[in-house]
């Protein structure tokens, strides 16, 4: 998981949304962080941590289900903004 960040779902997070999208920005809490990696030849050093609460894009990622908790798997580009 080079670039991949594992996220749990943070529904008591509120942010102001910075578009008149009908959809909500989708809210989650750092879990894990791959520690980076390669990506099309080019160094990618991981810009969130575990405890950041971030936005991240509406399709992006793979929810996962461990033990009853539920989770999502995203790349660090489906990060919209770290939330502070």
């Amino acid at each position: 998981i080079d670039t991949k960040i594992f996220m749990d779902f943070c529904p008591s997070l509120r942010c102001i949304p910075i578009s008149k999208s009908q959809e909500k920005p989708q809210e989650a809490e750092v879990v894990a962080v791959g520690p980076g990696g390669m990506v099309d030849g080019k160094e990618v050093a991981m810009q969130v941590k575990p405890g950041d609460k971030v936005i991240y894009s509406k399709y992006a990622g793979n929810e996962v289900k461990l033990e009853d908790e539920e989770y999502i798997i995203v790349k660090q580009n489906d990060i919209l903004a770290i939330v502070e």
